[in-house]
């Protein structure tokens, strides 16, 4: 009962921000009339467009593997590729001082099948204050550190295999439905929230899959201004296909210089999540009627040592070494996977700019099985990136 009266409370938390947009809409659309009219000596709509560039080199060096980490008993597979992983626009339209529209594309997701991929952000946001804001539309929900980040700016390769797993349960990456975030003073500590409600089955959808709707929080805390110390926790429930799913999540960031030129970033995060992908998998027949039986668990450590170098053609280098955890079925069918990446890097602009990667992702598993993705794996990586 608890969880329906939760769901009721979120219904009408729903609608009542709907008003809100709507009223913010109506609002707004009265200055299209007068697209010059001047609000706190600021014109508006303000257009602002970016961009980002991100290309890479691989060579697998483990026998028979992939660059895509799927083993080949046979020998075949590529195992050096060339490949355009972003190419991204982002437009952000500031319609008023409070309201702004915002739309991501990745260009370089048409060579897969884009029809449920390339248009990743797409939402509208209102701003009552610093302390409240809502989003409507297609957005990353908070639900850990990563979501805090754009990719360009990542101290890694790429995103945790954690993100990528709980992106495909419905709790991270981009999702369809409504946010409420904001920031505020508790005292003396800084601290930050995010109130998500998703339909829990990724991006450009055209239906939720099922009457069921995902719901998070994220609560972070800021512990220490001297060495930026900051405590997330994450929670999640909801339901899926008629069954109850959850979530859960802690993260620790620190960002702490040693003097103007070297600093040490570091991150730290746990999560935990029913695995209903892997649980509606099985036949309805043999499995039990508990998905939490089904479940996925992850961690990852992030340490990044940083230079700066400010010279006329090169601004920083950076050191980090990533060890991820994941088990995607700890309880029924455990086979843990640890990932080790350690990646040297170049910044030749400012603001990451300009940066060139190399790097060596290292997978490792519990149980090796053949012709699947679970099996030993060393790749070499060359990466460019450019963001303008």
């Amino acid at each position: 009962m608890a969880f329906f009266s939760i769901k009721k409370r979120s219904l009408l938390l729903c609608i009542l921000t709907c008003w809100l947009s709507a009223h913010a809409q109506i609002q707004d659309s009265l200055q299209t009339q007068a697209p010059q009219q001047e609000e706190d000596n600021v014109k508006y709509p303000q257009l602002q467009i970016k961009g980002l560039f991100q290309a890479r080199y691989l060579v697998g060096m483990s026998k028979d593997v992939d660059v895509n980490g799927v083993h080949h008993a046979d020998g075949s597979g590529t195992d050096n590729n060339f490949m355009l992983k972003y190419m991204r626009v982002q437009v952000r339209a500031q319609i008023s001082k409070r309201t702004e529209v915002v739309v991501l594309a990745n260009l370089a997701d048409f060579k897969n099948d884009p029809k449920s991929r390339v248009l990743e952000n797409a939402y509208l946001k209102y701003s009552f204050s610093p302390k409240l804001a809502i989003t409507v539309g297609q957005f990353r929900p908070w639900f850990g550190i990563e979501e805090t980040y754009p990719i360009d700016i990542i101290k890694s390769l790429d995103w945790s295999n954690q993100y990528t797993e709980f992106g495909k349960l419905g709790w991270t990456s981009f999702q369809i439905g409504m946010s409420a975030t904001g920031q505020l003073q508790l005292g003396e500590i800084p601290f930050q929230y995010a109130v998500s409600v998703v339909n829990g089955n990724g991006k450009n959808q055209i239906n939720d899959n099922d009457n069921g709707k995902q719901y998070s929080t994220r609560l972070v805390f800021g512990l220490s201004k001297k060495y930026n110390f900051n405590v997330g926790l994450n929670g999640g429930i909801g339901e899926v296909f008629s069954k109850k799913v959850y979530a859960v999540g802690v993260d620790l960031s620190s960002l702490i210089k040693f003097d103007p030129k070297w600093s040490l970033d570091m991150q730290l995060e746990a999560k935990q999540a029913t695995n209903h992908i892997l649980y509606n998998s099985i036949d309805p027949e043999i499995r039990p009627s508990n998905p939490d039986q089904y479940l996925v668990r992850g961690a990852y450590f992030l340490p990044n040592l940083r230079y700066e170098i400010n010279h006329k053609n090169l601004s920083a280098f950076e050191l980090s070494c990533r060890y991820e955890y994941l088990d995607t079925n700890f309880r029924m069918a455990s086979n843990p996977r640890q990932t080790i990446t350690p990646m040297f890097g170049l910044e030749f602009l400012k603001n990451y700019g300009a940066r060139i990667q190399l790097g060596v992702q290292f997978d490792r598993y519990k149980h090796q099985v053949e012709n699947t993705s679970q099996y030993n794996n060393n790749l070499f990586i060359v990466q460019v990136q450019s963001r303008f």
